[in-house]
C-alpha cells in the first residue's frame, strides 16, 4: 500500500468513526470497533463537533511545510538552468552543499544537505553523473604518469609504513 492509498484508508476510518459517534455510539465502543485509541477518538469527535464530517478529511499536504514558496522554487530552478558558473562558483558541478550555499544567499533559507535532497526531487530534479570520460582526457598524459609518477608515490607511501 503505497503512501497516498495508506492516507485515504485513514480518513475512511476517521469517517467511519464519525458516524458512529452521530449515531450515538460511546466513544470507547467507536476505539474498539475501529481499532484504534481512545484518544483517536476523542480527538475525531472535537474535530467533528467543530468542523462536522468535513474536518476529518486528510490535510492537503503532510508534514512540515516547505521554506521556499513557490515562486522561490521557481527562481531556484532557473538559477539552476543558468548555471554554477553564473552563480559564482567555480566550476559549472552543482552539489548539495552548493545548492544551499544558493538557497541561503538568494533567500535568507539555510537547508541541510538532506532538505535540499528532499526539495530538488520535489521539484523534479535527480542525480546526474557522466556516463563517459572527459573529452579533454590526455591518454598520453595518463600513460606517462602511471608509468613515472605513480610507482614513486607508491614507493614513499610504503617507506613511511615502515
Amino acid at each position: 500500500m503505497d503512501h497516498e492509498q495508506r492516507q485515504i484508508e485513514l480518513e475512511r476510518r476517521r469517517r467511519r468513526g464519525a458516524r458512529l459517534l452521530a449515531a450515538g455510539e460511546k466513544q470507547a465502543e467507536v476505539a474498539r470497533r475501529i481499532g484504534v485509541t481512545r484518544t483517536t477518538v476523542s480527538r475525531w469527535e472535537a474535530a467533528r463537533q467543530a468542523g462536522g464530517i468535513e474536518a476529518l478529511r486528510r490535510p492537503a499536504r503532510f508534514g512540515r511545510p516547505r521554506k521556499l514558496s513557490e515562486k522561490q522554487c521557481v527562481q531556484l530552478v532557473h538559477a539552476l538552468k543558468t548555471g554554477a558558473l553564473a552563480a559564482g562558483f567555480s566550476t559549472e558541478l552543482w552539489t548539495l552543499p552548493r545548492i544551499a550555499l544558493l538557497i541561503k544567499q538568494r533567500f535568507s533559507v539555510s537547508l541541510t544537505d538532506p532538505s535540499v535532497w528532499r526539495l530538488l526531487r520535489a521539484l523534479g530534479w535527480s542525480v546526474q553523473r557522466p556516463t563517459g570520460q572527459a573529452r579533454q582526457r590526455d591518454e598520453q598524459a595518463i600513460r606517462r604518469w602511471k608509468a613515472r609518477r605513480w610507482p614513486a608515490l607508491k614507493k614513499s607511501q610504503r617507506d613511511r609504513a615502515e
